[in-house]
C-alpha cells in the first residue's frame, strides 16, 4: 500500500506526457479537415476553460490581486501556440527536441525572473543542450546552425515560453491550482485565437470551416484530452520531487517520437539522433536530484 501513492503518481505524469506526445496526430487531422491549428487550439482551450470554469468559477478571483496571473495566461498562450501549430507543420521529432531546449532557456529565466544565479554545473548544462540543438539545426554546410523555418522558430519560442511558464508557475505557488489552470486555459484561448484572428486579417490564416461531426469529434477528443493530463500532472507534481516530475516527463518525447516515425510524420537522421541525445542528456541531467 505504501508504494502505491508514489506509483499512480508517476503513472499520472505518463498519461500527462502520453497526450502531449500524441497530441500532434489529431492537430494534424483537424487541419486535413480545414481547421488551421491556431484555430485548433483556441477552441480546444475555450472548451476545456468553459469546462474548468464550470467547476471552480472562483479560481478567476486570484486575477484581482496577482497581476502575474495575467503573464502566466500570456506564456502559456504561447507555449501551445508554438508547440501546437509546430508539430502540425513540421518534422515532429525534430519539433519535439527543439522544444526540449526548455531546461537550458530555464537557467536564464530563473536568473532574471527568480534571482536564481546558475552554478557553473547549470552553465555546463545549458552549454551541452546549445551544442544538441546546433547539430539538429546543422544542415551540413549551409552556413549557421539556426532556425530556418517556421517549426523550427516555433518549437524554440514554444519552448522558450514553456520555460517561463514553469518559472511563474514556481513564483506563484501560493495562487490557488484553479486559478493557475484557469490562466493556462485562458491564456492557451486568447492567444492562440488572438494570433488566428490576426493571420486571419492578414489573409494567412483561413477562417474556422463549417461544423461538421469529423472535427467537431476531434476537438471534443482533444479537449477531453487536455483536461485530464492536466489534471493528472496536477495530482503527480504534487506528490513527488520535482526532479522525479522533471525526469518522467522527458517520456513524451518517446511518446511522440515513436507514434510519429510509426506514421511517417518524421524522419529519424543520425544529427537528429545525436543532437537529440544531447538536448536530453541536458535535460535529464537538469532533473537529477543534487546531493546535499
Amino acid at each position: 500500500m505504501a508504494d502505491r501513492g508514489p506509483a499512480t503518481a508517476v503513472l499520472a505524469l505518463v498519461l500527462n506526457a502520453f497526450v502531449w506526445g500524441l497530441s500532434w496526430w489529431p492537430f494534424r487531422a483537424l487541419q486535413e479537415h480545414g481547421v488551421h491549428p491556431l484555430w485548433s487550439t483556441a477552441v480546444v482551450f475555450l472548451t476545456s476553460f468553459a469546462v474548468f470554469f464550470a467547476l471552480k468559477p472562483q479560481g478567476l478571483r486570484g486575477f484581482g490581486r496577482q497581476p502575474l496571473l495575467w503573464l502566466l495566461a500570456a506564456a502559456a498562450g504561447l507555449t501551445n501556440v508554438g508547440f501546437n501549430w509546430a508539430v502540425t507543420v513540421g518534422d515532429v521529432v525534430r519539433v519535439v527536441l527543439l522544444f526540449y531546449l526548455m531546461p537550458a532557456w530555464s537557467v536564464l529565466i530563473a536568473w532574471m525572473l527568480l534571482g536564481e544565479r546558475p552554478s557553473g554545473a547549470a552553465l555546463a548544462r545549458l552549454g551541452v543542450a546549445l551544442l544538441g540543438v546546433a547539430t539538429v539545426l546543422d544542415t551540413s554546410g549551409s552556413g549557421l546552425p539556426l532556425p530556418r523555418t517556421l517549426p523550427d522558430w516555433l518549437a524554440l519560442a514554444g519552448g522558450f515560453s514553456f520555460a517561463l511558464t514553469n518559472a511563474l508557475l514556481r513564483k506563484l505557488n501560493t495562487e490557488t491550482a484553479a486559478s493557475r489552470v484557469l490562466a493556462m486555459f485562458g491564456g492557451g484561448t486568447l492567444m492562440a485565437g488572438g494570433v488566428a484572428l490576426a493571420g486571419l486579417l492578414q489573409g494567412t490564416v483561413a477562417a474556422l470551416p463549417a461544423p461538421t461531426f469529423g472535427w467537431i469529434a476531434l476537438i471534443v477528443l482533444l479537449a477531453a484530452g487536455f483536461l485530464a493530463s492536466n489534471l493528472a500532472l496536477q495530482y503527480g507534481a504534487a506528490r513527488l520531487p520535482a526532479h522525479t516530475t522533471a525526469l518522467v516527463m522527458l517520456s513524451e518525447v518517446v511518446f511522440a517520437s515513436l507514434s510519429s516515425v510509426a506514421l511517417g510524420a518524421a524522419e529519424l537522421t543520425g544529427r537528429t539522433l545525436a543532437g537529440g541525445a544531447l538536448i536530453l542528456a541536458a535535460a535529464a541531467w537538469s532533473a537529477w536530484p543534487r546531493r546535499g
